[in-house]
């Protein structure tokens, strides 16, 4: 029997049409993301972001044809990290489409474990997504475990190595690429109160441009750009269409910084709806990087990061 537990804490994903209403109604629900301090209020304000997002966002995703991966590729990660962690009993908790951290709870209850590790797969912090996380798991395992949470692993030098190691898959043979970083956005008034974000991010960039500079790879240049602007709020900036718009009859490559398993930010967003902008805008070629999934990599650090806990 497994003596501690590893939850992997995500953001979930649409498999389906009524699993998508069910992420939308979940995220326009969250304090974080529509700081509305009456909640009736808030449910009222969700119920028309919903009604004014569903069909529109449902159809992008038929039109892609594309349906994110994230949950299979989370079932991948654990069955990957069992083999080298089986010590633990690891599992998902979701926090806006099932498994959410009630299953995960009644899971670890189940096999009678009362140390527990949660692992945000989100190499940066911020409020909206790690702590939302961390927070939605604690209140529903109401004490009744040891926990220990792991902190952003953005300068982990395995998972480093894993993105570049995409980046060079993905370039190939030719040095007449502009890398472009892309980063889920936040609002800017998340980064005024103390949200480590924005520095993270940065930090992460400048450690990639060392490693990559290892491998004595050409790019014309690396960029960051950020992606999925959240509501009315004013964003970090420069966003992802603006810089974009300055590679023209240039070849870039877009690398997703802030994602660990590629998702419907990933497959529709940069490979199919940003692609349409890069077609527009005269790009002569783009070409967009998997995230690190279930990365042998990847998955070993990991293994590191979690083995540090103990």
């Amino acid at each position: 029997m497994a003596k501690k537990a590893l939850v992997l804490l995500n953001t979930g994903a649409a498999r389906n049409k009524d699993e998508l209403e069910v992420f939308l109604t979940n995220i326009f629900n969250n304090k974080r993301i529509i700081p509305i301090g009456n909640d009736t209020a808030r449910s009222m304000t969700a119920s028309l972001f919903l009604t004014l997002s569903l069909e529109k966002m449902w159809n992008n995703y038929v039109s892609s044809k594309k349906i994110s991966s994230l949950h299979q590729l989370t079932g991948k990660l654990i069955e990957k990290l069992a083999l080298l962690l089986p010590e633990y009993y690891i599992t998902s908790a979701m926090l806006y489409t099932s498994p959410f951290s009630q299953t995960a709870v009644a899971r670890i209850k189940k096999e009678k474990i009362k140390d527990v590790i949660l692992l945000p797969l989100y190499p940066h912090y911020s409020s909206i997504s790690v702590q939302s996380s961390i927070d939605d798991f604690l209140l529903k395992a109401d004490n009744k475990f040891r926990i220990k949470i792991i902190e952003p692993f953005y300068n982990n030098d395995m998972y480093n190595k894993s993105i570049c190691d995409e980046i060079i898959r993905v370039q190939g043979k030719y040095n007449d690429f502009h890398l472009l970083f892309s980063v889920h956005n936040l609002p800017r008034k998340f980064i005024n109160e103390s949200d480590s974000y924005e520095i993270q991010i940065e930090e992460h960039i400048e450690l990639l441009k060392d490693k990559l500079s290892d491998y004595a790879t050409n790019l014309c240049s690396i960029n960051l750009a950020y992606q999925s602007k959240i509501g009315l709020f004013k964003s970090l900036r420069p966003s992802l269409q603006s810089v974009l718009k300055k590679f023209k009859n240039k070849k870039v490559i877009i690398y997703p910084l802030s994602f660990i398993l590629d998702n419907s930010e990933t497959i529709y967003e940069l490979d199919f709806k940003y692609r349409s902008l890069a077609d527009k805008y005269g790009i002569k070629e783009m070409r967009v990087c998997s995230c690190v999934n279930d990365n042998t990599t990847f998955v070993k650090a990991l293994q590191e990061i979690v083995s540090l806990e103990v």
